[in-house]
């Protein structure tokens, strides 16, 4: 799914009153969007969480994005992810 619909759609259900947190692959289009909480991560498409088989990685940078939900920063909240290379 794309960027753009994720963040529209997010903002949508923020709307009606749930939470909601995305992992991002291009920060150009979320900082347009402006969802209410996105993680920024460097991977390439198709590859959110990382390189396949790296379950570590992955379950760090979901615990990541879902601490976003905690953040009690005003939003839109876009947070780069600490994790920036393969694991």
């Amino acid at each position: 799914m794309c960027n753009q619909s994720v963040g529209l759609i997010q903002c949508a259900v923020e709307a009606a009153g749930i939470s909601t947190v995305s992992i991002t692959l291009d920060e150009s289009i979320t900082k347009r969007v402006k969802p209410p909480r996105a993680l920024s991560v460097p991977y390439r498409f198709g590859y959110p969480l990382g390189a396949p088989n790296n379950p570590e990685l992955q379950h760090a940078i979901i615990a990541e994005a879902l601490a976003l939900l905690e953040n009690e920063e005003t939003p839109p909240i876009l947070k780069s992810s600490s994790y920036t290379h393969e694991g």
